[in-house]
């Protein structure tokens, strides 16, 4: 998936939202709403925990619009909410997460080859949900920011308020782990099933108020 590109209307619409504007608010929301659902699709796996923690970013984004920093891209900013509140909802599956501190220094070597070609080449929905649960939460918003989403390293550290030593240090264990479980699970098949056809959302409940 291409870097999300900002549409020509983004700054008009976010200072007439900042105005009280709900209906720029709406634009953001259509153009979005897609992005925000398949990084919440990815994350969580489930069809109707990614709606709900849609609803739940564009809710939050509403509620804190007034904070945001007008020379940041409103994209990562919306993903990063997206994360970090799916990151929330894994933890509470009880993921263990792993402290970037306890790993040895040579994690920090060049990226295991290998994985680009994984995502490239069998890109087949449900297998790759099945090896992206084979990693913590926040490697796996890291992982889906920069294969999905073509985010840089550093738009990844700013989205997930990470050091870009840890940032490194993460996606070089994630690239491995991942490695290590498609060839665990070789070819075999997986019950095929296609991306969720996500039904038209309102994400704007009547209580979101500027």
């Amino acid at each position: 998936m291409k870097k999300i590109e900002a549409p020509a209307d983004e700054l008009t619409w976010l200072r007439s939202a900042l105005e009280g504007d709900s209906h720029a608010f709406s634009c953001l929301v259509e153009t979005y709403e897609r992005p925000v659902f398949n990084l919440c699709y990815r994350m969580l796996g489930n069809t109707q925990d990614a709606e709900d923690a849609a609803q739940e970013t564009f809710l939050r984004a509403f509620q804190s619009l007034k904070r945001f920093e007008m020379s940041r891209s409103f994209s990562t900013w919306l993903l990063s909410i997206a994360a970090h509140h799916c990151i929330d909802q894994l933890r509470k599956r009880r993921f263990h997460i792993v402290s970037v501190e306890e790993l040895p220094e040579a994690e920090l070597a060049e990226p295991t080859p290998g994985v680009e070609r994984i995502f490239d080449q069998n890109n087949e929905s449900r297998r790759i949900q099945k090896l992206l649960d084979a990693i913590n939460p926040i490697d796996r918003a890291a992982v889906v920011m920069y294969y999905w989403y073509d985010y840089s390293y550093e738009e990844i550290c700013d989205a997930l308020s990470i050091s870009m030593s840890a940032l490194k240090s993460r996606m070089h264990r994630s690239r491995r782990t991942l490695l290590e479980e498609w060839n665990r699970l070789g070819l075999a098949d997986l019950d095929q099933k296609p991306e969720p056809a996500r039904q038209s959302k309102k994400y704007l409940p009547e209580r979101m108020v500027l």
